[in-house]
């Protein structure tokens, strides 16, 4: 039986999202919820027929806004609206984003201050429901007046206008799919379209889900740094506890305790005849991996505040008061999307480097050259330690913050904008490179571990490198390493193997 998701404007939390937009969780509206936007609806009905001067009722939009509607075209405006704003280009939005935007958009309205009417939830909650996925282009949203033309797209297949993706990623006519699932086109009243158009929900989902994924991508990243350490013999003094506490940063002692897990038992990463200090992609790992928790949280405090957000412009409060303010504004989603881009990156960048020394004859601890048996008839992973240097590279680019430049839009009404759909859509880029470099370490270094036999590495090192086992085979002679590369990067993004680790070791 298919769980059920209350939607009632305030107790979204990520997990629930995550459920919703991957299909595994239908939605519901509650009572209440519904009785707040009868509530907000009927104030904007009063306004209208008081004829007062409301933005984006009576009124024209943006820089546009002095300018007066007639009552009698008070609806065709909004409808107007629509599909001016659907100048989008591009690409697909990937469903997930899509499907992410629809059930934010839906918690923002039932929270009772947009003044849509009953229908317009209802018809939202039915998209979800029915997993139907609107057609929205990638391009085209500047992150203030919240994702115009995205959400433009998305209300435009809610009318029957737009398009609807199939399971193939395949575009096909709004009207047709309605039409099939017994749904009417959704006909716009006065406010509707400026309620569905104006928020933050692309750049939303952008956020939760990268907060998902780069939080899965750390774990992974622990588990192929422990197989170095425990490959390239590193001396356990720089895990202890003390570091952390005398340098008052609780991240660096959780990272530090997450390591120590993962190398408990280990006969290679033990106290020794002194031989120099680590390199800092070993003895500094607490301490990188921290600043990827510390901004891991950091976005997860922006988030858990925006997946309940009002993000509408005007909000209706008791009273009948309208108020224009900014709340459509995504700066501080840009910030946490750019600032996730960056510690991403430094994921992959620590990765790298350790990749490179474990195959570098002279910095490898006694290993061979490139892991390779027998090295010159074999290259081993001479080739994989570039493509991780070719993805740290592009990452270098696409890690420059989207949210540093604002160009004004509207004839300068909008004079300052957060990029920040941009920020999220590379964001997405880096995200995927990453999983490609950590994977590429945890393959290399698992080698490195087979070859120090018949010493063993720590629980967690071997319990990592028995799953690799399970999908990429022995490294014995040369083969193609892409299908190995490919096979490792989707299960660490699907989360199988940090779940694998993790039933063996509590980190």
């Amino acid at each position: 039986m298919t769980e059920t998701l209350p939607v009632d404007g305030s107790s979204l939390t990520l997990e629930q999202f995550l459920a919703v937009v991957r299909g595994g969780c239908e939605v519901s509206i509650p009572p209440e919820a519904m009785a707040r936007v009868a509530a907000s609806r009927r104030a904007v009905e009063r306004a209208v027929a008081a004829g007062r001067a409301v933005y984006g009722v009576t009124t024209g939009f943006g820089s546009l806004s002095d300018r007066a509607i007639a009552p009698g075209d008070a609806r065709r405006l909004q409808t107007a609206l629509v599909r001016s704003h659907s100048s989008g280009a591009g690409p697909a939005l990937p469903p997930e984003v899509v499907r992410g935007m629809v059930l934010l958009r839906l918690n923002s309205l039932v929270a009772g201050h947009s003044g849509v009417r009953p229908e317009v939830v209802e018809r939202l909650a039915a998209v979800l429901n029915r997993r139907l996925v609107p057609f929205v282009p990638e391009q085209g949203s500047v992150g203030a007046s919240g994702d115009l033309a995205p959400l433009a797209h998305l209300a435009l297949a809610l009318l029957g206008e737009g398009a609807f993706l199939d399971g193939q990623g395949r575009s096909e006519p709004a009207g047709v799919v309605l039409a099939r699932e017994g749904i009417p086109p959704l006909l716009l009243a006065e406010k509707e379209g400026v309620s569905l158009v104006n928020g933050t929900a692309l750049m939303a989902s952008y956020l939760a889900l990268a907060v998902e994924e780069l939080g899965l991508l750390l774990s992974a990243a622990e588990i192929a740094g422990a197989l170095s350490f425990d490959a390239l013999r590193g001396h356990p003094g720089a895990l202890d506890d003390r570091l952390g506490e005398i340098r008052h940063l609780p991240e660096q002692r959780e990272e530090a305790r997450i390591l120590r897990a993962l190398l408990a038992g280990s006969r290679l990463a033990v106290e020794g005849a002194y031989r120099g200090q680590d390199p800092y992609t070993l003895r500094c790992l607490p301490q990188v991996f921290a600043s990827v928790r510390l901004a891991l949280g950091f976005a997860r405090r922006v988030l858990d505040g925006e997946l309940n957000a009002v993000t509408d412009n005007p909000v209706v409060f008791e009273g009948d008061e309208f108020v224009s303010g900014g709340n459509f504004h995504g700066q501080p989603l840009a910030l946490a999307l750019d600032t996730l881009a960056l510690a991403a990156q430094y994921l992959a960048a620590f990765s790298e480097r350790r990749i490179s020394r474990l195959l570098h004859p002279a910095l490898n601890r006694g290993l061979p050259p490139f892991l390779a048996v027998p090295a010159g008839l074999s290259s081993g992973f001479m080739i994989p330690q570039y493509l991780a240097a070719a993805l740290v590279n592009e990452n270098a680019t696409l890690v420059h913050p989207a949210s540093a430049g604002s160009l004004p839009t509207s004839a300068d009404q909008e004079d300052f904008v957060s990029m920040g759909p941009w920020a999220g859509a590379k964001l997405r880029r880096v995200l995927a490179n990453v999983s490609t470099v950590v994977a590429i370490e945890w393959m290399v270094a698992g080698q490195a571990l087979e070859l120090r036999r018949p010493e063993v590495g720590g629980a967690g090192s071997e319990s990592a490198l028995r799953f690799l086992r399970e999908i990429v085979a022995p490294w014995s002679e040369d083969r193609p390493p892409a299908p190995d590369i490919d096979r490792l990067t989707t299960a660490l993004r699907d989360g199988s193997a940090v779940r694998r680790v993790r039933r063996d070791v509590a980190f």
